[in-house]
């Protein structure tokens, strides 16, 4: 869609409706709601460095399971478990953030507002692909045997 093309500052169409919408620092915020909104992105941007560090964690672990001839089914599906409920808390977190600038704003700001803007975990549960776009499959040949 056209509307999720346009660079940040640009001002993004909303999803009803022709009129532009922008990021929470971009609306013309008060000087007490600047504050609010760097202790929010602050709390938020620790929390979900902690969660993003997590899931590379067990990542990295599954992908030892997986080479390893010896591990059971059973222990591939428990750690994918983990990641599963790591990234559920990710949205989770994210969507608590929206939530919290949402309630920062005036009505009139919440009506030129994009939350897509503002975090990466919604703008992916928004287009469904990752942050990168679409995977691509990988060129490299196969090892020598």
């Amino acid at each position: 869609s056209p509307c999720f093309s346009q660079p940040s500052g640009m001002g993004m169409r909303k999803w009803r409706g022709e009129n532009p919408c922008w990021r929470a620092t971009e609306l013309d915020l008060s000087r007490e709601q600047r504050k609010n909104l760097e202790l929010i992105q602050q709390a938020y941007f620790r929390e979900a460095q902690l969660l993003r560090a997590q899931v590379f964690t067990k990542r990295l672990e599954l992908r030892e399971l997986f080479v390893s001839p010896t591990v059971k089914i059973e222990s591939l599906r428990s750690k994918n478990s983990e990641i599963i409920e790591l990234e559920s808390r990710q949205e989770e977190k994210s969507i608590e953030y929206l939530i919290k600038v949402r309630n920062l704003l005036t009505p009139e700001q919440v009506q030129k507002w994009c939350p897509e803007l503002e975090s990466p975990a919604f703008r992916h549960m928004m287009h469904g692909t990752g942050p990168m776009g679409p995977m691509q499959p990988r060129q490299n040949t196969p090892p020598p045997e």
